[in-house]
């Protein structure tokens, strides 16, 4: 596949002059040219554009950051998917932490567990579990809301300290909120489980009105665009028709509120995290 110039630069969220620069300084420009003489970028030199960013990002100096985004970055050692044997009293130590607010024997635990096991396994039988736990004891007793919120955060910590991808290439995955939806924890854990298969991704994070939702899948051109709502009424407010008439990526949502809702032939629902990854590196790989 081939890109053109404005295209590249609006994936990589630069200017076509920083692109033109980059080419005639350093020699990071495209090799291809179609039957018209239009310059296009091969996936290749995307990549390596996508080093030069980041490394410039960095604060590398330029002429510095193009020899270094030549050079094929070290492959990522990858998480060994191991199942967690116990996972019954991995929620009890968990649980007492949280009923204790004990926060950082929480979020060591939950660092530990997504170290030893990785993200899915870590969220499907440890996380999912305990946090549903003390969601129903809040809506049984009415209290308790403060150890919710300590257990969800010291999820979320475990889940951001696992390495993002520093590969350069495609936008695997855009990750959003519906508008006004402001659970975010499963977008996190799709994110951090995407970074343990070395993908890059993004999110927009909570309530994301529907027209940035919708300029932000065309600027950045994601290989998918997932959804994530927890209610009906939320899930209704995604624009599904307007994202998949102004972009090219494969649409999914996600959640309990598209539960029993009518979905264009177009739009994929993982009901899982693991099918989720699944939807994701289908696409790119």
């Amino acid at each position: 596949m081939t890109y053109a110039p404005r295209a590249v630069a609006a994936m990589l969220g630069v200017s076509p002059v920083t692109l033109r620069t980059w080419d005639q300084r350093y020699g990071l420009g495209p090799s291809v040219r179609t039957e018209g003489g239009h310059r296009r970028y091969e996936d290749s030199e995307v990549e390596v554009l996508r080093r030069m960013v980041a490394l410039t990002g960095q604060g590398v100096a330029p002429a510095a950051a193009a020899e270094l985004a030549r050079q094929e970055p070290v492959a990522r050692q990858a998480v060994q998917r191991i199942p967690v044997d116990d996972a019954g009293s991995a929620q009890r130590g968990f649980l007492a932490a949280a009923k204790r607010l004990d926060e950082p024997l929480m979020m060591d635990l939950a660092a530990k567990l997504v170290t030893d096991h990785g993200v899915v396994s870590a969220w499907e039988s440890v996380f999912v579990p305990c946090l549903v736990e003390l969601g129903d004891l809040v809506t049984g007793r009415g209290r308790g809301v403060e150890v919710e919120h300590l257990a969800s955060a010291s999820v979320l910590h475990a889940l951001r300290g696992v390495q993002r991808s520093s590969r350069p290439g495609v936008l695997a995955a855009l990750l959003s909120c519906a508008p006004d939806e402001q659970h975010v924890l499963a977008l996190e854990a799709l994110g951090a489980a995407l970074s343990e298969e070395d993908c890059l991704w993004r999110s927009l994070g909570a309530r994301v009105p529907a027209e940035a939702l919708c300029d932000a899948v065309v600027r950045l051109r994601p290989a998918v665009a997932l959804i994530w709502a927890h209610r009906a009424d939320l899930a209704e407010r995604v624009p599904l028709e307007d994202l998949h008439s102004s972009s090219d990526a494969l649409l999914a949502v996600a959640g309990p509120g598209w539960t029993g809702l009518s979905l264009p032939s177009f739009v994929r629902r993982p009901g899982t995290l693991p099918e989720a990854v699944s939807v994701v590196l289908s696409r790119v790989r």
